[in-house]
């Protein structure tokens, strides 16, 4: 078996430009599998606030609201939903009271479809990660949300979560916070087949504005079941 044909095999799909270029090196290029699908056009990323103007978490304001996420994705039937990182950065809130709690939280609901309709919040285009392919995300997404989703969304899969409480130590002026920010970014992600969505939310119970960057994989559902 010539060297080519071996390179195909152990890449599965290595195209011709890449068994020249391992040919060009005199080496195999060992290429991460995310990596591997972000090359092929299935990587994108989307992002909540704008340059340096945050949102407010909650559904209210301050709270966390289950109907009301800050980001939601839908993910048709038909498609896989791999997170491959959540990075959100929240501004330090002022505290109220003692013991104030501020929290991000990252989910999946795994058996239902994210109603992403403009009249519910901010309708996002996904930009994908290869910056020479233009648009066709499979999975519609929503920031910003303002009205209740339908269906509510089921919090089935918590995947992230971070929290901070304030302590006054006393008195208001010697008011302590942590910092409330969240980097995601799993080992072993899992993979959502839709219908299903996927959520983050920031909030507390005290106004809470932040900002999130999302990547993600959107691949047919047919390459997750054909591994099985």
């Amino acid at each position: 078996m010539g060297l080519d044909a071996q390179v195909k095999m152990r890449d599965h799909s290595a195209s011709a430009n890449e068994v020249d270029l391992r040919s060009v090196l005199g080496a195999a290029i060992l290429t991460d599998w995310r990596q591997a699908m972000i090359a092929r056009g299935f990587g994108w990323n989307v992002t909540v606030g704008s340059f340096s103007t945050g949102i407010v978490g909650g559904g209210n304001g301050t709270v966390l609201d289950q109907d009301q996420p800050e980001l939601a994705v839908a993910i048709p039937t038909g498609t896989a939903l791999i997170p491959l990182r959540v990075q959100v950065s929240c501004h330090t809130p002022l505290i109220a009271a003692d013991e104030d709690e501020a929290e991000i939280l990252v989910v999946a609901d795994r058996t239902q479809l994210a109603d992403t309709t403009a009249a519910s919040g901010t309708v996002e285009t996904p930009l994908n990660m290869r910056s020479d392919k233009i648009g066709g995300c499979p999975c519609p997404v929503l920031s910003a949300v303002t009205v209740n989703l339908s269906p509510n969304p089921a919090l089935s899969m918590e995947l992230a979560h971070e929290v901070i409480n304030a302590d006054v130590n006393g008195i208001a002026a010697n008011a302590l916070w942590g910092k409330l920010s969240l980097d995601y970014q799993p080992i072993s992600p899992p993979f959502i087949l839709g219908p299903a969505g996927f959520y983050v939310y920031w909030g507390g119970t005290v106004a809470v504005d932040g900002f999130a960057a999302v990547d993600f994989l959107a691949i047919p559902s047919s390459l997750v079941t054909g591994l099985v």
